[in-house]
């Protein structure tokens, strides 16, 4: 669909996944969307495709032409999967003599106690970038010992000898003075390379968690610099943003390594803030989140507002920043079938992502859950991306037939075997986000979105008792349509160590007023549109306790534990902001009035379930109107996703034609 490029307000958000790039442009006019397939080895190419469909140019087909007032909000895996496959830039780790290997000793936690073969993360940079210079800070922030001399040319040297492109610098305790960590970064301006304190970056205490935070932002600051250089220098002089992983948004400016890390969960932090946005708009206060692409399944619970966590890993590496309060399972379309050594069947987390793909796309090779829902009848083959991508069931036929000889199993049965197996995945990290947390599921109405997420929602509200499910109008695409409801939004924290009596309010306002307003300057110097919106934590514990908690103490431990010590002492240990600007949302088109019309289904098709095959009726989701009503079985297929609706399930389209379903 192309608009008029005349249109004076225009946002496009784009969301490069594992094996789509999706697009959602918003105007006056309405709404288009768009999908392509991601390519993996440069995700600007995929982007630009995108750009040339929305806005060709008219004597070049090769190129586009785009309007003086855009607005792009971009969700990356850049930065993800630079880290995940060990392609950051080459980095040098500043620490204080003595602590060289606190990246490898880390916690003492073990995630698997009695796995003899457990095996550790990868390394993120090799132990002899591990350096450290002699100088001691107190926990006070006293100097103990002062910066070595020489110190910063020794660095240098070791950086060009090298070939070092960022260096990461975290001292002991330069959270409480921070002068050590400057110096260093002065001395190494002559290199010209990006330099991230943990002072900056995150100035709490805990050594490894600053540590970490502070390395994965240096590692991943020139790979994210350069590709959003690359990507600003192609645009012109257009409003790029980036999304970040807490659901607001980062000014694409030439600084935007300095903030490398918060881009981590750019894309799944887009559906959760664009469900959250929806929901709100439909009156829904208590979702969960449901976001199966093609190569993972991310979950979130939002009660109220979208759950943030500090504690969020990436290949076992703690990354102390908020971010979305996301689970993610190696559980998505393209999610791979194999045999283990034991000769059981096992589905994921590997993926046959946009390359080779799924069997059915005609070059892979390795069956996937896709291929499972092609076979078992539930995905019409003729009616995949609404007709433009062509599937090849016979290949799919030959192959799922061979892997239930394996088996020991009918070629359906196998199938069912896969579909089986991924929900079981699924249904674990939804429970993990809500049960595990003191949250009933059936209190919460599950938002499914995502390209593959049609196919499973039922099934999965099924197992978790839940018995109402939002399918959004655009669900194949709703993390493209959150990036361009984000603000933009900067934060910080503060190491503040007070204890009963010592938290008094006017100590706490004038240290927030601090923090806030350095972040407020910043912000508007970057964007000067919205209304200002400061949010504003305390993180606390129980004297002596390890984990904090911020705000509503005791409520939220006593939610979490079952438990609450009102008498206990409390301490508080740091404070945070989040400065935000805050901007009126694109409205969603509505329907008037109901359709008058009875929906007619365009066929009947036979669908394997797990009772047996049922004919099964086949709706266009382009014909459902609002009002209109469904009862199971039935197949709705949209352009970018379809919704299996078993027997038991009926749905409803409301004002916004989203798809109600509850269970009967």
């Amino acid at each position: 669909m192309l608009l008029d490029s005349t249109i004076v307000l225009m946002k496009l958000g784009i969301d490069t996944g594992g094996t789509f790039t999706d697009f959602i442009l918003l105007t006056g006019q309405g709404i288009a969307t768009y999908k392509v397939s991601s390519t993996p080895d440069d995700p600007a190419r995929a982007i630009l495709a995108g750009l040339r469909h929305f806005f060709p140019h008219p004597d070049d087909p090769a190129a586009f032409l785009l309007p003086d007032h855009l607005e792009i909000v971009h969700g990356t895996t850049v930065g993800t999967n630079a880290f995940l496959q060990r392609r950051g830039a080459p980095t040098l780790l500043v620490t204080t003599k003595g602590f060289e290997d606190l990246l490898v000793i880390g916690r003492q936690n073990r995630p698997s106690l009695y796995d003899f073969k457990v095996e550790r993360a990868r390394e993120i940079i090799p132990a002899e970038n591990c350096v450290g210079v002699r100088e001691r800070v107190l926990a006070d922030g006293s100097v103990l010992t002062p910066l070595a001399a020489g110190s910063g040319r020794r660095l240098r040297k070791i950086c060009r000898a090298r070939g070092i492109a960022s260096v990461a610098v975290c001292l002991l305790h330069s959270y409480a003075n921070d002068r050590h960590e400057k110096e260093i970064a002065r001395a190494l301006l002559p290199l010209a390379i990006p330099v991230s304190l943990s002072s900056a970056i995150l100035p709490e205490f805990r050594e490894y968690e600053r540590l970490t935070t502070t390395l994965i932002n240096a590692y991943l600051a020139p790979v994210i610099s350069s590709y959003i250089n690359r990507l600003t220098d192609t645009l012109g002089p257009h409003a790029l943003s980036v999304q970040r992983s807490d659901g607001n948004m980062l000014p694409a400016d030439p600084a935007i390594g300095e903030r490398a890390v918060h881009t981590v969960l750019s894309g799944p932090a887009g559906g959760v803030h664009g469900a959250f946005h929806l929901a709100a708009a439909m009156g829904l206060a208590r979702i969960i989140t449901f976001d199966m692409g093609g190569t993972s399944t991310d979950v979130s619970l939002c009660d109220g507002r979208p759950t943030l966590s500090r504690d969020y890993r990436i290949d076992s590496y703690p990354l102390r920043i908020p971010v979305m309060d996301i689970h993610t399972v190696g559980a998505g379309g393209g999610s791979i079938a194999a045999i283990d050594a034991g000769g059981l069947l096992h589905v994921g987390p590997e993926s046959a992502g946009a390359d080779p793909g799924p069997v059915c796309y005609g070059q892979g090779d390795a069956l996937t859950v896709t291929d499972a829902n092609l076979f078992l009848g539930r995905l019409p083959a003729d009616r995949f991306l609404g007709g433009a991508m062509p599937l090849y069931p016979e290949k799919v036929a030959l192959k799922m037939a061979s892997l239930g000889r394996q088996l020991n199993l009918s070629a359906r049965d196998a199938a069912l075997g896969i579909i089986r197996l991924v929900n079981v995945s699924m249904a674990k990290a939804m429970r993990a986000v809500s049960l595990e947390r003191g949250h009933d599921p059936q209190e919460f109405t599950l938002f499914s979105f995502g390209g593959a997420s049609g196919l499973h929602c039922c099934e999965l509200a099924a197992e978790l008792d839940m018995t109402e499910i939002v399918v959004p109008a655009r669900a194949g695409i709703l993390s493209s349509q959150g990036m361009v409801m984000a603000d933009p939004a900067l934060d910080a924290s503060q190491a503040l160590f007070l204890r009963g009596g010592q938290i008094a309010e006017p100590t706490l306002d004038r240290c927030f007023a601090a923090l806030v307003d350095a972040k407020k300057k910043e912000l508007l110097a970057l964007c000067r549109s919205g209304s200002l919106q400061i949010d504003r934590w305390a993180d606390m514990r129980y004297q002596g306790q390890y984990k904090n908690f911020p705000g509503s103490f005791h409520a939220l431990h006593h939610q979490q534990f079952g438990y609450s010590l009102p008498d206990t002492p409390l301490e508080l240990v740091s404070i945070r902001c989040t400065v935000r600007l805050v901007r009126p949302k694109p409205a969603l088109p509505r329907a008037a009035a109901p359709a008058r019309s009875v929906p007619v289904p365009d066929g009947h098709v036979p669908v394997e379930f797990a009772d047996g095959c049922r004919q099964t009726a086949l709706f266009s989701r382009q014909g459902l109107r609002h009002g209109h009503t469904v009862a199971g079985p039935a197949l709705i297929v949209d352009d970018y996703t379809t919704i299996l609706l078993p027997a038991r399930f009926h749905l409803r389209v409301d004002s916004l034609l989203n798809l109600l379903i509850r269970r009967d």
